[in-house]
Order: C-alpha cells, then structure tokens, then sequence
C-alpha cells in the first residue's frame, strides 16, 4: 500500500472515531422527545436519560489512559467501537424485549463509556502515527468529524422521523434513530482491523521491530530510521530502569497545564450555546420551535466551514496563533450577543455575536486543543496525562451543562444590569484566561516531532 493511501486510511479510520463521538452524544437530542412520549418520562428522568451518557464518557476517559498503556491504542479504539454498536442496538432494543428506561440508560452510558475511550485514544494515535509536517491536519479531522457526526446524525433523524407519522416515532421511530449509529460503529469496529499499532506504544513496549516497520510505511526508510533513535532516546533518557513517578513536581506541572487547557475549551460556553442556542435563536430571529432545522443547519454550516479553516491552517500558522484569533473573536460575539441582551435590543446582531463566537470556537479551541493534547505530553506519560486531561474535560462539560440554565434563570441575570448577559460575561472572562495560558504555557508545536516538543519541558 502506497504511503499516501496508507496515511488517508488511518485519517479515515480515526475520523470515523470522531464521527461517532458527534454521533451518539448528538442522537439522543433526535429520539428524545418521542422516548419522552415513548415512557412518559419526567422533566428528571428526561434529564438523566439524556445526561446519562456523560457519565459514560467521565468513567470512559479515566480508564482510557491505563487501558491505553495496556492493550494500545488500536485494540483500546476496538473496544470503543464495541462499545457504540452496543449502545446503539441496545438503546433501541426491538419491541419484542422489555425495554425499560434503567436498560436505555445502561445502553446510554455504554455508549459514553465508547466516547470517554475514543475520546482520548483516537486524536493520540493519529498523532502518534502522523508524519510531524502534517500532524496538526490529521488531528484536525478527529474535530471535523465530530462536527460532520453531529450534522449527519441531526439530518438521520430528522428523516427518519419524518418518514413516520408521530405515534409510529413514538412508538419505533426513535429505536430507528438509535440503531442508524449502526452503520458507522461497524463499519469503525471493521476498519480497525486493517490500521497499524502506534509505533510510540509499540516501542514503549520494547517491541523495537514491528514500531519501525510502520515508521517504514508512514516515512520512509532514511526517515524512520532517524524517528525511531528518537522515540527510543525519549523513553530510555534518564530512566533507568524506574517507574516513571506521575507526582514528581515536573510531570504534575505538565499534566496540569494540559489539563488547565482541555477544562477551558468548554469553559469557553460552546455546549451552553449549542445545548441551549434554540432560546437564542428564537430571541434573535423570532424562530419557532418548528424552525429547528434552519437554526441547526445554520450552526453546523458554520462550525463545519471554520473547522475546514482550522485544518488547512494549523500546520501553516502554528497552534498559537490560532488560540489568540480564536479567542479574540469569541470575545467580540459575545460581547455583542452580551450587549444587545443588557439594551433589550436582540436581533440581527445577537445572531452575528453567535455565529461569531461558534465560527472562533471551530477556528481555534474546538480542533486546537485536540492537537495540543495529543502531542504536548512526553512519551512514557502520554496514556496517563491525556487520560487525566479529557476526563476533566467531561467534568467541566457536565459542570457548564448543568449550571448555565441555573444562571440562565437566576434573579440577578434577569434583572439591571445584566438582563440575561450574566453567563456570556463569565464565559468571557475564561476566554481571557485562555489567552493568558497559552502565551504563557502553552509551546508552539508546529512541525515538531513529538520528541522535540517533549524537549520544551525540560
């Protein structure tokens, strides 16, 4: 298999990974209302029928890291896959069984288990895997899948409940809408099958002649040979022979930052906007509920386009630059969604403000962080840190996803000065924060082998 061939099949296969992270978290927003109906579910179990996941993807990113170390990154992405057929038959189990709402959550949190684990392996084993000079776009494409996962699932339940009256999607639609994940969870599942082993995982485990036959195929000859004397100076280089101590004062400060970084992507308030922007949209432009479509294309076009920016330029501008433009622009949107709501005066500029802030997000913190995460961390703690780094970040999203309708709600975000801007003034205060860690912290990665990138820490 040629080395360009070679290079769009892993792309492909790990993109599918993303695919299905955007997939299974976003379909349940399509099936819900009629399992809603379905069950007769209460505002509470709603809620934890739909947020149940999350917990999935929490308990799936802390074991990522050790089951990474274990098994590798491919056989750790095999058992994501497993786990997302799983979920998606078991969510909409046919009519023959006695589906209960327990069982639908157990199949839910399945499938989080698929996202904590993909979520973590899937961006690391392309950057493991990927040539220095174009790491940062193949990382780029786990974040463009998602997105694609998200606007493709919407628009498969979008059809497949329109092709059915409504009490035939309450009574089947919505197992259909879960089993359509089906299709690309096996086809994920398969694929993997005929992807190479991560040739850093590969090395880690001494295993010195398979890791250098796949920097073969990737690099050629000349190439590989160089890479692999330095994966092997990195992993031998004051070991010794001892375990590497994750409290040691160095690698704490690195797994912090990493950390500190992956939290504030969703400290930024992308989910409250896109878990919560119907409100926003009906406010600004008076769409109804039934305009739902329309205000999810609009969104998913948007994010789509700019994710393609991020792609073709992150190895061109550098993972820095990127932060900075990103962060400015989603300072200015919503500074103007902000200062619209506070003068009662939401229209055409609130939407600009949202598709502002959505358009910087997909340009920088959404796809930025994932290329950040996978390759900032030294080799023998890689596993570990980025494990610790993406279950914090499944904290932080539960945190944002929980609390923001609280302080949506409150008396003093419904009353002078703030009239309903309050969350959107908080968001933009860790947005400055980012700003602040990554001119402080953060290392420009751009071109760098990960050996070299784990030389800024020392």
């Amino acid at each position: 298999m040629k080395k360009g061939v070679f290079l769009l099949l892993i792309a492909a296969v790990s993109a599918l990974g993303g695919l299905l992270f955007g997939y299974d978290t976003g379909v349940i927003n399509g099936a819900q209302f009629y399992l809603t109906q379905y069950f007769d579910l209460s505002d509470a179990l709603k809620g934890w029928v739909v947020g149940s996941a999350l917990l999935g993807c929490f308990v799936g990113a802390i074991i990522a890291g050790p089951l990474s170390i274990k098994i590798g990154r491919k056989w750790s992405l095999i058992l994501s896959a497993i786990f997302f057929t799983l979920s998606a038959y078991g969510s909409g189990l046919p009519e023959m069984f006695p589906q209960t709402v327990s069982m639908l959550v157990v199949f839910r949190i399945i499938g989080g288990l698929g996202i904590g684990v993909a979520s973590m392996n899937a961006p690391m084993y392309i950057a493991e895997i990927a040539p220095s000079n174009i790491r940062g776009r193949m990382v780029t494409y786990y974040q463009l899948a998602i997105v694609v996962g998200f606007f493709v699932v919407f628009l498969a339940t979008y059809f497949i409940g329109n092709d059915l009256s409504v009490s035939e999607n309450i009574q089947f639609g919505w197992r259909r809408m879960f089993w359509s994940e089906l299709v690309p969870s096996l086809l994920f599942l398969l694929l993997l099958f005929i992807v190479p082993k991560s040739p850093r995982w590969l090395a880690l485990k001494g295993r010195d002649s398979e890791a250098l036959t796949v920097l073969k195929r990737i690099n050629g000859d000349d190439t590989a040979e160089k890479e692999m004397l330095s994966i092997k100076k990195s992993l031998d280089e004051n070991n010794d022979g001892i375990k590497v101590s994750y409290f040691s004062k160095a690698i704490l400060v690195i797994i912090a930052i990493g950390t500190v970084l992956s939290v504030l992507q969703q400290f930024t308030g992308i989910n409250a906007v896109l878990y919560y922007g119907a409100d926003i949209f009906e406010k600004a432009l008076g769409f109804g509920k039934e305009d739902v479509l329309a205000q999810q294309i609009l969104l998913a076009f948007v994010n789509l386009v700019f994710t393609f920016v991020a792609m073709f330029t992150v190895d061109k501008f550098g993972r820095k630059p990127l932060l900075y433009i990103g962060s400015i622009g989603m300072i200015v949107g919503f500074l103007l969604l902000s200062i619209t709501l506070q003068q009662e005066s939401v229209g055409v500029l609130s939407l600009i403000g949202v598709l502002l802030f959505i358009a910087s997000f997909a340009l920088s913190m959404g796809p930025v962080v994932w290329v950040l995460l996978s390759e900032m961390f030294p080799n023998k703690i890689r596993s570990v840190a980025m494990s610790v780094a993406v279950a914090a970040q499944w904290a932080a999203n539960y945190v944002v996803s929980q609390s923001f309708p609280i302080v949506m709600g409150s008396e003093m975000n419904n009353s002078e000065p703030w009239n309903g801007s309050l969350p959107y003034y908080i968001f933009i205060v860790f947005i400055l924060i980012i700003v602040f860690v990554t001119y402080k912290f953060i290392p420009e990665t751009k071109g760098k082998t990960l050996e070299e990138i784990e030389g800024f820490w020392k």
